[in-house]
């Protein structure tokens, strides 16, 4: 007898637990769950962020000013001087006529400037001039803030202009990140402020007028 009391006082109490279980999830209420006021990065690269065993690294020329303009050059055409996208890009750091326009290389035909190395050079040193211009403040403002799960760099916003725009990279950093911007290939703003990010281009004065002609 006392067995059977035994046994039937066990089932009870198991009986019991479980039925709690049960209530207790049943009774959760999400209704004013909320994330405000949390810092929450779900990034999800495509295939063009993730990082792999082609990024330019160049022991010699480090993080300087030159080492920053190659290893650009490099994902943009492999350092091809010569090369014209899909898209209608060009040269060693693809260039759009847009872009050309406001630097001052209205009247080169495309062989022309595909021909000279040079030109090129002067091309992307104006065009990091202006944009740093364009940029001045929101370098002040954001250098060594992380957006994005990204430390904010000079040369790294300067890379993101070159790929976007200067408007574009405004946008991303004064709002956080949360207005991003990818070009024909999937890459954003956000990779390149990574990729590029750290090295020192202190060298390029800012110009509103820059001018590579």
């Amino acid at each position: 007898m006392i067995k059977k009391i035994v046994g039937l006082s066990v089932l009870l109490t198991i009986g019991g637990i479980l039925l709690l279980s049960f209530k207790t999830k049943e009774s959760i209420d999400l209704s004013s769950y909320s994330t405000e006021g949390l810092d929450l990065y779900y990034i999800a690269p495509n295939f063009n962020e993730i990082e792999d065993d082609n990024t330019f690294i160049s022991p010699e020329l480090g993080k300087s000013y030159i080492g920053f303009k190659e290893a650009v050059a490099f994902k943009e055409s492999r350092g091809d001087y010569g090369v014209v996208n899909q898209f209608g890009y060009l040269g060693k750091y693809q260039f759009g006529k847009g872009t050309l326009d406001l630097i001052g290389i209205r009247n080169v035909k495309r062989n022309e400037f595909l021909s000279n190395p040079a030109l090129q050079e002067k091309a992307f040193y104006a065009n990091l001039s202006r944009n740093k211009w364009v940029l001045r403040r929101d370098i002040k403002w954001y250098v060594g803030r992380r957006i994005n799960g990204v430390e904010v760099t000079e040369s790294g916003i300067l890379a993101a202009a070159h790929l976007s725009g200067p408007g574009a990279v405004k946008k991303y950093l004064r709002s956080g990140g949360v207005e991003g911007f990818a070009d024909a290939f999937g890459t954003t703003i956000r990779y390149y402020m990574k990729r590029f990010g750290g090295y020192d281009t202190s060298f390029v004065v800012p110009d509103k007028k820059a001018k590579a002609i």
